[in-house]
């Protein structure tokens, strides 16, 4: 009897020792559960993952409007530069970045440059031996623009040779007028001086001329329709016709394109 019950309370305690174990085991498992899910749940409200907006065109707006279309498409506007141009509205946006249309993270800042109410000096930076994309960076840290490109047979190829606005040149040291068009003279070689004309259906002019730029070309006559009657229009109006689409054409090529206000206007894609 006694070798009975040292058995019965033997076998009792490995079954108690087993639920105990496999009761801990769950535990465990739930746990590791728990704390992965968490951590996703973490990871994804801090990286937003996934969650893209198209970030709205601030352009011609006041830092008011900007800031409350922000919020409407969730995200930030910061004011970083400003720039002076004679005929657009003091204190509006004059340019984005990331620019209008771009795909951002919800919460993202968009960072603005406005145009000041009084003009501004800055100093003209030294861009000899830049290339294109180096030259045209320098300049917006500056508040300066690219105007245009202005190419001559050399061995170095998108290579700035010189600068100018309105054909003077401009020394490294000089006080321009912040927003001034600063004119570049570039050098392009027997290769690789050719590059594709992008599309521009729907860019309004400031998005279209940085498109331009970044294919090494420049804008070219630039026409509106009857709708588009002030300055402030010409701002808002958007491309609806444009030369030469997809086709290659040589380095500094002048893009003729033509704005409307009318949306109707617009190509089907």
């Amino acid at each position: 009897m006694a070798e009975k019950k040292k058995a019965k309370e033997s076998a009792a305690a490995a079954s108690w020792k087993d639920r105990w174990i496999v009761k801990n085991l769950l535990m465990a498992l739930v746990f590791v559960v728990l704390l992965f899910i968490a951590a996703t749940v973490g990871l994804n409200l801090i990286t937003r993952h996934g969650k893209t907006v198209q970030a709205p065109d601030f352009t011609n707006l006041t830092v008011q409007e900007a800031e409350a279309l922000a919020r409407d498409n969730h995200v930030h506007v910061k004011v970083v530069d400003s720039v002076f141009v004679r005929r657009l509205a003091g204190g509006v946006v004059y340019r984005q970045q990331p620019k209008a249309g771009a795909k951002v993270k919800k919460g993202r800042s968009i960072f603005l440059t406005i145009n000041s109410v009084v003009p501004r000096k800055v100093i003209m930076p030294n861009l000899f031996g830049y290339s294109v994309t180096e030259a045209r960076s320098e300049l917006k840290n500056r508040g300066l623009n690219l105007g245009r490109l202005n190419y001559v047979k050399d061995i170095a190829t998108n290579t700035v040779l010189g600068q100018s606005i309105k054909g003077k040149e401009i020394p490294a040291g000089e006080l321009v007028v912040s927003g001034s068009s600063i004119d570049l003279k570039v050098g392009v070689g027997s290769e690789d001086s050719q590059t594709t004309v992008p599309r521009l259906i729907g860019m309004k002019y400031v998005s279209a001329t940085d498109a331009l730029h970044d294919h090494f070309l420049n804008v070219g006559r630039v026409r509106f329709d009857d709708g588009v009657r002030t300055y402030a229009d010409s701002v808002n109006a958007v491309v609806y016709r444009q030369e030469a689409p997809g086709e290659r054409k040589a380095l500094g090529t002048s893009i003729n394109i033509t704005l409307t206000l009318d949306s109707s206007k617009l190509p089907a894609e």
